[in-house]
């Protein structure tokens, strides 16, 4: 899988010293989520992908905040990728990008180095329904 990493200021002003990895992902901006997904996954992790599922919307924390995420999963293969990502540097951003097996990344959630939450929505719907035997 294809992941990023970055500094998030909430997390850092709540004693998350780390990076934190996540998901490529990105406001709607009024963009339908779909288009907003690959907009977001080119940018960040420099693949541009082709075939892409929807997996499940949620809303985060309904009792606070009124943001609805939209989850997506796709293949991608190395003839996918057009450019180095990293994120768009004159807004600021600088995004790590790496690969990351299943099984290292349940480690990594287990042992509480992947710890943002859409993430691990993600790795664990991915463990079920992508990499089940």
């Amino acid at each position: 899988m294809i992941l990023t990493r970055q500094f998030r200021y909430p997390a850092f002003v709540n004693g998350y010293a780390e990076l934190l990895v996540e998901p490529p992902a990105g406001l709607l901006d009024n963009v339908a989520p779909e288009q907003r997904i690959r907009l977001e996954v080119e940018e960040e992790t420099g693949f541009r992908i082709q075939q892409l599922e929807k997996v499940f919307e949620a809303f985060m924390s309904p009792g606070s905040v009124t943001e609805k995420l939209y989850f997506f999963v796709a293949e991608y293969r190395a003839e996918d990728r057009v450019s180095e990502g990293g994120g768009i540097h004159s807004e600021g951003e600088d995004i790590g990008v790496f690969e990351l097996g299943i099984e290292e990344a349940l480690a990594q959630i287990a042992d509480g180095r992947i710890c943002d939450g859409k993430t691990i929505m993600l790795l664990q719907y991915a463990a079920l329904h992508l990499f089940a035997d």
